[in-house]
Parts: C-alpha cells; structure tokens; sequence
C-alpha cells in the first residue's frame, strides 16, 4: 500500500491521474486559491487540541421530505430513488479505496450528497451563524459552503463568512489534523481538501477549525471550539435544503470523534410520521431508559473493521429469519471479500435495505412461501417483490416478522411495518428492500422505532424497541 507523505511534502497532483472533469475541477480549485489566499493568510493559526470533554446534547432530526407537498407516494418514490443512488455509491466505495488504485481516485469519498435522508440544526462561528446540515453515518468530514463563493449550490441559509468570526482560524499544513485528510493538499501553509461524493457532487475549500453550537434554544445548549471543518468554495450537487453536511462515520474528521465523547444514538420516528425524530450524543446518548414500548431487552453486537474502508460501520450478520423460520443463506453472502467489498453496513443516509443478492432471493422465496397471493413487482415505485393489496376477503394473510441474527447473539426483529410498506395508490404491498450485486446495506426504514446507540469508543452497536415520537 502507498504511504501517504507528509501534507507539505508531497509532490503536485498527478494530473495523468485525473479525469477531464476532476482536471477542472482542480484547475477550479487552483484558481480559488490563488483569489482566497492572502485573506487566509492573513488569519492566524489555531492550535488544532482534540476536544475530550465530556459534551453532551440532543437534537432534532427532521426528514428531507418533511413539511413538502409531496404525497405519501411520492415521499417513498423519492426515497427510493435517492437509496438506489446512495446504494450504488457506497458499493463502489470499496473499489476506489482500494490500494492498487491511484491516489487521487482514492481520495474520492463516493456518498451522494442528494442522498441525504435527515437534517440536523447547528450552528458555527461567532457570532454563530444557524443553519441544517446532512447527518451522514457514511462519511467522515463537516463542511458548509463559504463566501466568497466560486461556484455553489442553493441553500436555506447565507454562505458562512469566515471574515465575520471571531473564532475561524485556517488550519496549518503541517497540523495533524491537515494529515487526516483522505489525500490532504496545501497552498502556500494552509490546508485545504477536495471531497467527491459521486458523479455529480463534490465540495473544495480550506480546512479551518471554528466553534460550533449545538442545541441552541434549549436547555442543552453546548459550544464546541477547534472543530475542523470544510470551509466550500467549489461545491456541486443537491444539498437536499439544506446547507451542508455533518460526517458521523468513524474516521478521525468526524463530529463523533472530533467532540471526544465518542457515542451517538437515534431514535428514527414512523417513516411518514409529522413527528421529527432525535439524535443524542455524548452523555445524552444512553438506552436505559428507552425501552418503555416493549419487554425487549437491549441487544448489542461489536462493529465490524473493513481495512478498505476503515470509517463505515460494518456489522457481522450470521443470518435472517421470516417469523421462526431460519432461511437458507450462506453467511459468505455477508462476509467482506479480500479487496474490501461486500460485508454489511448499517447506514443513515439509505432509506431502504439493500440485501446482497443470494440472501434477497432467500428472502423472496421465503415471502412467497409465507404469503397467499401472487408475486409481482411494482414499476411505479420500483420495487419488485410485491402482492396485490388489500387480500380478497377470503384470503387471510399473517405477514411474519423479520428478524437480522448478529454475531454477539443480537437480534433485530422488525414488524412488518419496518420492512413491508403500502406502495401506490393502486394497492400493492411491498417489501422495503431490494437485491444488491455487492454488499449489504441496512437502510433507514428498517430502523424506524428502534433507538439505536453508536458507541464507537467500545466498537459496539446497541438497539432496542422503543416509541420513537414521545421519547
């Protein structure tokens, strides 16, 4: 594997390496540079400490398609749509973070921003400036799009304006936190980052360190100095109304690790429910007291390292059951592959599961087996393991529910409202899942209802029932 040189030591970007798109983009952000840096310069340095305290606060999470006009229909056309995208960009992530791969196609960090399933509140600065951002369990970096402003997207709010903050500082070249970068670059000292999120999203800017804000406007209330941050100069794709993103994944850019207390939970309302879901973190971030729905206990199971992609959460899946009944797929259909691919990722930012394919088909079969009415799919909405609904009178149909062995002996047993939907107006219900040629990816959907704790200083997951619209 290439070792990565030192921020300031390494030699200019291969630009045989590059595409005629990423060419201009660098071009793009050579160009920025040569215009943002003497009032960059200008800025001093901060030191870049680790924030270890004991930070604690929650939030609101509020869908992408929350509060819009869209129909029940449409809302679920929609998600699907962004998971197919979602899905087909963390599958290929593994191949581009492969070593025998050059660098700069490496350094690419293939999460579609338009993908984004939930918003979070925050602020940054001072004075701070409000905005929401996407929460993405699948990447690593914060960023929000900066004024000057070459070439952006849309947003709620305005461009973040370093000059207006008493707290910015551009992180040096040789900080360690420059060094976290996937491929970090540096102009004249300072640091500065290019991220892609797929085809047609990606952000560029300076690394900088600022104060962020949390819970503002209740009780929690918690500020947050020195968290490095992309400051987006260069951006492009759908930020979903929002006006950046929030990386909650494992890497060492990520919220979760930058803030120390290294532990998040959420608890995700009904799909379709008005009622916004919550986001906890540090000592807010506890299960003791949300098992209020049921008498299932909380179960854990340890996460998963994936060498090729050593920030998402993978998970070691045993098996899946259709009510009692184990079906029969082989656990090398959840295994990561020699070269990274494969495995099982449970994610935020995918709206429904994406089995690999021999354990889609186990899953098929055993439906049709379980379900007196004929298999069809829906072309509408685009998913293909549907039954006319509702049943003819004199049919009874018991759908059973579904359950995720995990290694550690954890068990998420999903109803059939976390795993089955009503599709159309014209009455098909659904499996909310569809096949994958690669790995697996537990999608949002199937969380609904479950608060479900992070706890990445001890590598484990944890989950349990629990009513997610009073909690």
């Amino acid at each position: 594997m290439r070792t990565m040189e030192s921020p300031c030591s390494q030699p200019p970007l291969p630009v045989e390496c590059l595409s005629r798109y990423h060419r201009s983009k660098m071009s793009n952000l050579v160009f920025f540079l040569i215009l943002l840096m003497p009032t960059m310069s200008s800025l001093p340095a901060a030191h870049c400490d680790d924030n270890n305290n004991d930070v604690g606060f929650q939030l609101t999470l509020t869908h992408v398609d929350a509060g819009t006009s869209y129909t029940k229909p449409q809302r679920l056309h929609r998600a699907i749509a962004r998971s197919k995208a979602r899905a087909a960009a963390l599958q290929s992530l593994a191949v581009v973070a492969s070593p025998v791969v050059d660098p700069i196609t490496a350094a690419r960090v293939l999460v579609t921003a338009s993908t984004g399933e939930y918003v979070v509140g925050l602020a940054i600065g001072t004075p701070p400036l409000y905005y929401t951002a996407i929460m993405d369990t699948g990447s690593d970096l914060i960023w929000t799009q900066c004024a000057p402003c070459l070439l952006c997207v849309d947003q709620p709010t305005p461009y973040f304006d370093a000059k207006r903050s008493a707290t910015y500082r551009a992180v040096p070249c040789r900080s360690p936190r420059c060094g976290q970068l996937t491929y970090p670059a540096c102009f004249q000292r300072v640091c500065v980052y290019q991220y892609y999120y797929g085809d047609t999203a990606s952000t560029a800017g300076v690394l900088a360190n600022e104060t962020f804000t949390f819970g503002a406007g209740n009780s929690t209330k918690v500020m947050a100095p020195n968290i490095s941050f992309g400051c987006g100069s260069i951006n492009a794709g759908d930020l979903a109304n929002s006006s950046g993103m929030v990386g909650f994944g494992r890497g060492p850019l990520s919220l979760v690790s930058q803030l120390g207390p290294s532990r998040f939970s959420y608890c995700l309302t009904s799909y379709l429910s008005p009622t916004p879901s919550r986001l906890y973190f540090g000592a807010f971030a506890n299960l003791n007291s949300t098992n209020t729905s049921s008498s299932s206990p909380v179960q854990s199971t340890p996460f998963v390292v994936n060498p090729a992609l050593p920030s998402m959460y993978f998970l070691s899946l045993k098996g899946i059951s259709l009510g009692n009944k184990r079906l029969p797929i082989d656990p090398v259909a959840f295994a990561i592959n020699d070269d990274g691919t494969g495995g099982v990722i449970i994610d935020s930012g995918t709206s429904i599961t994406w089995l690999q394919q021999d354990a889609y088909e186990a899953v098929r079969r055993g439906l049709v087996s379980a379900i007196p009415l004929p298999a069809s799919n829906d072309t509408d909405i685009g998913l293909d393991t549907c039954f006319p609904w509702p049943p003819p009178p004199n049919v009874t149909v018991t759908v059973p529910d579904f359950v995720f062995h995990f290694d550690g002996g954890a068990n998420m047993t999903l109803p059939p409202e976390n795993y089955m939907l009503i599709a159309s107006t014209t009455g098909y219900l659904c499996l909310a899942m569809a096949p994958s040629g690669a790995g697996t990816i537990i999608g949002n959907y199937q969380q609904q209802n479950l608060h479900v704790l992070y706890d990445v200083a001890n590598s484990l997951l944890s989950f349990v029932t629990a009513p997610c619209d009073i909690i």
